[in-house]
C-alpha cells in the first residue's frame, strides 16, 4: 500500500518523482496512492508513449481523468490537453495515445450511487467569475463530494476551509501557497481538511477534489 492513510497529509512534487513502467509496455505511471498493485484504489500521474494502447477494460468503482498533456483517446473520441471526464463501474473502453499524452488518474473512488458519466474539455467550458481576480469551473459534484478547477490573474487568496471531509489539490500551472509554504506546478496535496490559507500566484491553474473521504 502506498500513502491509504487518509489522516495523513501527503505532499508529492511529482517532477521529482522516476517513472514506474506498468504492465503494458510503452505506459509509465507516478504513484501518488495505492491501495494493491494492479487493483483497487489508485491515484496516479500516467505517461502514453507513442502509440501505447490497452486492450478493452472496465474500472470496477469508477474511473476519473484529467488530461495534462497531448491527446488521449478510445473509441469513443479523442481527449486533448484539459479534458476532464468521469467514467462510472460498468463504462468499458480501449485507451491510447497516438502521439503521446499524460494523464491525472484516479481508480475506484467513487460512490457507490454516483452513476454519472462527466466529459468536459476545460479550455472551452464556460467559467463563473468568483471575483476580478479568479474563476472557477464545477466538473462534478455528488452528495458532499465535489470536483472542480480555479484559475487565477492576479495574487488571490482561496479559502478551502469547507473541505471538511478531504482535499486533494493537483497544481496544474503556477504556484500555491498554503500557510505560507509554496508550491509549485506538478505537486500533489492531500489533506485531511482544508483551511482559509491558501493563495494562488499570478497565472496559476489548480485541479481539486474536496468533501471525498
Amino acid at each position: 500500500m502506498l500513502n491509504m492513510d487518509f489522516t495523513q497529509s501527503v505532499t508529492i512534487d511529482t517532477r521529482q518523482q522516476g517513472w514506474v513502467a506498468s504492465p503494458k509496455a510503452g505506459v509509465w505511471r507516478k504513484p501518488l496512492a495505492r491501495e494493491l498493485a494492479e487493483q483497487g484504489h489508485a491515484t496516479s500521474i500516467v505517461r502514453y508513449a507513442p502509440g501505447a494502447a490497452f486492450s478493452p477494460h472496465e474500472h470496477p468503482k469508477g474511473e476519473e481523468i484529467l488530461v495534462l498533456q497531448g491527446v488521449f483517446s478510445d473509441q469513443r473520441g479523442d481527449y486533448p490537453t484539459g479534458t476532464y471526464f468521469r467514467n462510472p463501474e460498468g463504462f468499458s473502453h480501449a485507451p491510447f495515445s497516438v502521439e503521446g499524452c499524460m494523464i491525472l488518474v484516479k481508480l475506484a473512488q467513487f460512490q457507490a450511487d454516483d452513476k454519472a458519466h462527466r466529459l468536459i474539455q476545460t479550455h472551452t467550458a464556460p467559467w463563473s467569475s468568483v471575483n476580478e481576480s479568479l474563476d472557477q469551473l464545477e466538473l462534478h459534484r455528488h452528495r458532499d463530494e465535489q470536483v472542480c478547477m480555479w484559475r487565477s490573474r492576479e495574487h488571490v487568496n482561496i479559502d478551502l476551509s469547507d473541505a471538511h471531509q478531504g482535499l486533494e489539490i493537483y497544481i496544474i500551472q503556477g504556484e500555491l501557497k498554503e500557510n505560507e509554504q509554496c508550491f509549485s506546478e506538478g505537486v500533489w496535496l492531500r489533506r485531511l481538511r482544508g483551511n482559509s490559507l491558501y493563495q494562488l500566484g499570478r497565472d496559476t491553474l489548480i485541479w481539486a477534489k474536496l468533501n471525498h473521504f
